[in-house]
């Protein structure tokens, strides 16, 4: 193994020969130089793994110097060392993005932690964040196996996700594997725990039931509206709550979270049926019922949710909100840019409702775009790209714009999705639904161990396409795929991003709030 170089600069480095001899007998390769010029000589005539520099030195001081090698190599590590404590000094070089920051006199341990700070810290952050885990791997074991309430399973979500976004900076496939299978069981008893509670939650029959789809504006919006001037609900279609957390310290910026909350989206976990249901209030059968224009079946032409404006009216006026507001729904770049516009002239409002389709476009082109798998080949790259997303897109210019107004924000979502790669059976005639995570028409052939089969939709508020029909749904991360060129299409489909079934990333979903700083 190559010895760690070292380059130190210092106008005064004779009078560091104990120390440099001291990191020579620890191992470490150390070159020196008394000036800012020479130090970027010796820089750029071989490979270094960290720079230590004097702040005071001659000619290029050490500010300039550490500009110049950040040009040239923007990741290598620099400790900037300095007899000042003056706070602009300090300022001046933590903006040049160092490393590190002593006082002289240094003594030989600190330049050793220094060291370890920065040249094994991913290494034993990584093996610590492994450790605390495995730790912690039983005590969650435990806790899923347990009878557990909707609040609980909250509480279990929140630390798989916590795990899931620690563990991905390791390097340990290991661990990984391990966190996967306890999140895939996790996953199995969570479909089992909705089926068993679904029914009550639903027909009301518990007053101990989670905020759904259908109720959320009831019980969560409509108190904001009753405490702010102004709010905007901005509903980002597809967001999965570990999503939402590596958007947060972006919205943090510019935002104070003032919660952090998790909703249940209804079945099916799709738009046609959620997000309908957020913004009517009730539930798809008694949309088709109170609202007959306003709910297009699934055999039906046309988009299922191009009422969703005059759903939410209907559904403020129900409860005495009769109220002046903005619906806009974002389904490219040029529509996000002209409401940035637009904004100016919609603040004042009482409400306004932004409706951004980008994930959900996202995960559907993950599906059928080579180059979308290429680039979000696994979850974390998934919720990389999302980040990458959010930072250059027009989301990012109104949530700059509400900060910069001081305009309470709700960040939401109708459903998440789940990446799928077990394959169930399934077979219906030419009038079944396509969607891959649940199935409902007449004729269905099926093995009743493998999904959520509800007989009767009406007991759940779902539409019948016809007289005999059913619904049934995967659970966790399994899919349907009809026996006729069945390899085929597990193998197209495997691995990609769907929604419409039961599994935590479906049905448990982000509604934040947010105060401006």
């Amino acid at each position: 193994m190559d010895k760690i170089a070292i380059l130190w600069a210092d106008d005064e480095i004779d009078l560091l020969k104990p120390h440099i001899m001291f990191l020579r007998e620890k191992g470490y390769d150390v070159f020196t130089s008394n000036n800012g010029v020479e130090a970027i000589e010796i820089l750029q005539s071989r490979p270094f793994n960290i720079v230590f520099l004097d702040e005071q030195m001659p000619g290029l001081s050490g500010v300039e110097t550490l500009m110049q090698i950040k040009n040239l190599y923007p990741n290598l590590p620099v400790v900037m060392i300095t007899k000042s404590e003056e706070e602009s000094i300090m300022e001046d070089a933590i903006g040049s993005k160092i490393s590190d920051y002593l006082i002289k006199p240094v003594n030989p341990n600190q330049i050793l932690l220094s060291l370890k700070k920065n040249l094994d810290n991913k290494k034993l952050i990584s093996e610590k964040t492994a450790f605390s885990y495995q730790q912690q791997f039983r005590n969650i074991g435990m806790e899923i196996s347990n009878r557990l309430s909707f609040e609980e399973w909250m509480v279990v979500y929140r630390k798989l996700i916590f795990w899931e976004l620690e563990l991905e900076r390791s390097q340990d496939p290991g661990i990984m594997s391990i966190l996967k299978m306890q999140k895939d069981e996790a996953g199995q008893v969570f479909s089992r725990f909705v089926e068993q509670n679904y029914l009550e939650w639903v027909n009301g029959k518990t007053p101990n039931r989670p905020v759904m789809s259908h109720t959320l504006i009831r019980e969560k919006v409509i108190p904001l509206l009753d405490e702010t001037p102004q709010l905007f609900l901005i509903v980002i279609d597809n967001l999965r709550y570990d999503q939402w957390k590596v958007l947060q310290p972006i919205f943090e910026e510019l935002f104070r979270v003032e919660k952090d909350e998790i909703y249940f989206s209804i079945l099916p976990t799709t738009t046609q049926y959620a997000r309908n249901a957020l913004f009517s209030g009730l539930l798809p059968t008694e949309i088709e019922k109170k609202y007959p224009k306003y709910w297009v079946n699934e055999e039906e032409e046309g988009s299922k949710n191009q009422f969703e404006s005059e759903l939410l009216g209907e559904q403020l006026r129900r409860f005495g909100r009769d109220i002046k507001y903005s619906y806009h729904k974002i389904l490219n770049l040029t529509a996000g840019r002209k409401l940035v516009e637009t904004l100016p002239n919609i603040a004042g409002n009482p409400l306004n409702v932004i409706v951004y389709n980008f994930i959900d476009m996202l995960s559907h082109a993950r599906t059928e775009m080579e180059v979308i798998r290429e680039l979000a080949d696994d979850e974390a790259a998934y919720r990389s790209l999302t980040v990458s997303w959010f930072e250059h897109s027009p989301l990012y210019d109104i949530m700059k714009f509400l900060a910069d107004k001081k305009i309470k924000t709700v960040i939401t979502t109708d459903h998440g999705s789940v990446k799928v790669d077990g394959p169930v059976k399934i077979v219906g005639d030419k009038a079944t639904n396509t969607n891959l995570r649940y199935k409902t028409g007449r004729s269905l052939s099926y093995n009743r161990k493998e999904v959520f089969e509800v007989k009767n939709p009406a007991d759940v508020f779902l539409p019948k396409t016809n007289v005999s029909s059913n619904y049934v749904f995967c659970r966790g991360s399994d899919f349907f795929a009809y026996p006729n060129n069945y390899n085929y299409y597990v193998n197209y489909y495997r691995n990609t991003f769907q929604h419409g079934g039961i599994s935590m990333e479906e049905m448990m979903v982000p509604f934040i709030t947010l105060n401006p700083k």
